[in-house]
């Protein structure tokens, strides 16, 4: 075993499909010696610090092997090192025979083998192969990465000598197949938690595995938090309201119950449903809404803020009585139960009706969870279910209520309506005394979910405890633009209907390969990264409709999901985006 190339290379910025990405997936093999920090080769970097680079990722290892692997199955030559993005091309070293765990010596370094590569659509274009994060995956043949023990210097042909092996002797290769192909067996992913060299966040993906397993359920938890909960029912049933409420001048609560006398289908706390409505056009709208009222078995609540064609129809024309369609009642952001430990609850405007079914929650068990409930409304005409709230407030024994109005009128009475005047602040969060072990959940506009995360992460509350729900989800992917009908209109073919983005269009398959296409010709925001059925970053909730695949995924959805980056439509399509 030996060091065969030295690759390094600085991030750049290419051209791809009519976007700018920023990639350092270019490396050019180095002739002189190198030093091995904590962090990096000398005179390499990362332009994705998310996805690559960090302690557990310091150096990328690829095999000469599998070049010569690729030349056969790609039929063409793949002429000198680092093409995959590797640090290191060494000889020997398989997937297959290297454990996650093991030690080796190069030069004066030592290193420690941490895990196999996340798939990334930028070794496709790199390639150009867009197959090729899920062929390597597919194939066995995903490469490793290495910590650094310590550090010290390399160079071109120093031997690779092992100094010591992992723990279970599980390798590179069957600690990918376990979290990215269906072979998710239960006793070797307890052997992966036991590994000391593993990074958290495999193991985190394999507890979920474990817990979803334990329940019976099916998709892929480890990669999305999507799986393991199907929805009640497929497609579209109808509902009759049986109740209007005007909660405010903007706002409008329907209490819905099943129209064929069922009972209503359960729904965890910060869910929503999708609701499809004719327009007297002889076109179907659908849009997504928070159930604003913890579930009781009969009924749904939504509560809808006036600012559109559909939220017109709902203030406007509906009545007790009229039947409309809903979507089973899904989604991530949820407040699971028998939880311990704190509970911070942050909304401004609209954003209150998900953290409200969360207090609904907490308040029927009578909690002793200590609950903070942070609200910002303009003022006491536009700050809906405050009577609600605070009688919800009153059956939890460790409850506090931080109100804020950024614009009081002059009968709102500050100590009765509200706690203080302005924006949201950080010495209003520090003035609470949050514990940092606290779980917060965040509903409102995208600017101001940003600003409080980063609050609250200042705080001493982990980045993976803040969860945030908002219509519009930032991309790191997408150009924030508002979601519209792709240019020039598709003719012909099923038609897709984002409910959360408020748009619909036709998928012409000659124009676009898969869903994902068609949503960033939209501007609908979503996420990605492999693009090719592997990683499951782009699975999405299907409302109704059919999808067929291709490529097939290494690992199916969860029921009542779809992989957007290779899906197409079967039929017309609703999609929670």
């Amino acid at each position: 075993m030996r060091l065969v190339s030295v690759n390094v290379g600085k991030p750049r910025t290419i051209a791809w499909r009519g976007q700018q990405v920023r990639s350092a997936i270019w490396k050019e093999p180095v002739p002189d010696r190198r030093w091995v920090d904590r962090l990096n080769v000398a005179g390499d970097a990362q332009a994705d610090l998310v996805g690559h680079g960090g302690e557990h990722r310091a150096v990328f290892v690829y095999q000469v092997a599998s070049y010569r692997y690729w030349e056969r199955q790609l039929r063409r030559s793949l002429p000198g090192f680092g093409q995959f993005g590797e640090n290191f091309t060494v000889d020997g070293l398989s997937d297959e025979d290297v454990c996650i765990g093991d030690r080796y010596a190069i030069g004066s370094a030592l290193f420690e083998v941490t895990q196999p590569r996340v798939t990334c659509y930028k070794v496709g274009i790199r390639l150009d192969e867009p197959r090729m994060p899920a062929l390597l995956t597919g194939h066995g043949r995903p490469g490793f990465y290495l910590r650094v023990l310590e550090e010290g210097e390399v160079g071109v042909g120093d031997p690779i000598v092992r100094t010591s092996t992992g723990p279970h002797g599980l390798s590179v290769r069957r600690v990918s197949d376990l979290l990215y192909t269906p072979d998710h067996d239960d006793h070797t992913m307890r052997m992966a938690l036991e590994n000391p060299a593993l990074p958290e966040g495999w193991k985190q993906s394999f507890r979920q595995l474990l817990d979803q397993h334990h329940a019976g359920q099916l998709g892929n938890r480890g990669l999305s938090p999507l799986a393991g909960h199907p929805p009640a029912y497929a497609g579209f049933r109808e509902f009759r309201i049986v109740q209007t409420v005007s909660e405010t001048a903007g706002v409008r609560s329907l209490l819905l119950e099943p129209a064929d006398g069922t009972a209503a289908p359960p729904h965890r706390p910060g869910q929503f449903i999708t609701l499809r409505l004719a327009d007297g056009l002889a076109a179907a709208l659908t849009r997504s809404y928070s159930l604003s009222a913890h579930g009781n078995g009969r009924s749904l609540r939504i509560s809808v803020k006036r600012s559109g064609r559909t939220s017109a129809i709902v203030h406007e024309m509906l009545k007790a009585g009229d039947v409309v369609e809903l979507g089973a009642p899904r989604g991530s952001f949820v407040l699971e139960p028998g939880g311990v430990g704190a509970v911070v609850l942050i909304s401004a405007g609209i954003g209150v009706t998900p953290v409200l079914a969360m207090l609904g929650a907490l308040a029927e068990r009578h909690s002793p969870r200590p609950v903070a409930w942070i609200h910002v409304a303009r003022c006491g005409a536009e700050h809906a279910f405050a009577d609600e709230a605070r009688e919800l407030l009153t059956a939890l024994p460790q409850a506090t209520s931080l109100v804020l109005y950024t614009q009081p009128r002059p009968q709102d009475q500050l100590g009765e309506h509200f706690d203080a005047a302005g924006r949201l602040a950080g010495e209003h969060l520090t003035a609470l005394r949050l514990s940092p072990h606290s779980q917060a959940f965040l509903c409102g506009p995208p600017g101001f979910m940003a600003e409080v995360s980063g609050m609250l992460q200042r705080l001493g509350i982990d980045a993976e405890d803040v969860r945030t729900e908002t219509f519009g989800t930032i991309s790191a992917h997408i150009v924030l633009r508002h979601p519209h009908e792709p240019s020039p209109p598709a003719v012909g073919g099923p038609q897709v209907s984002f409910a959360r983005s408020r748009i619909s269009a036709g998928f012409d398959s000659a124009r676009w390969r898969s869903l994902l296409d068609l949503a960033e010709e939209c501007d609908v925001p979503v996420t990605w990264s492999c693009r090719t059925g592997v990683c499951h970053r782009c699975e999405t909730a299907v409302v109704a409709g059919n999808v067929t695949y291709q490529p097939e995924p290494l690992d199916l959805p969860a029921p009542g999901n779809t992989l957007l980056c290779c899906a197409r439509p079967t039929s017309d399509l609703t999609l929670d985006l």
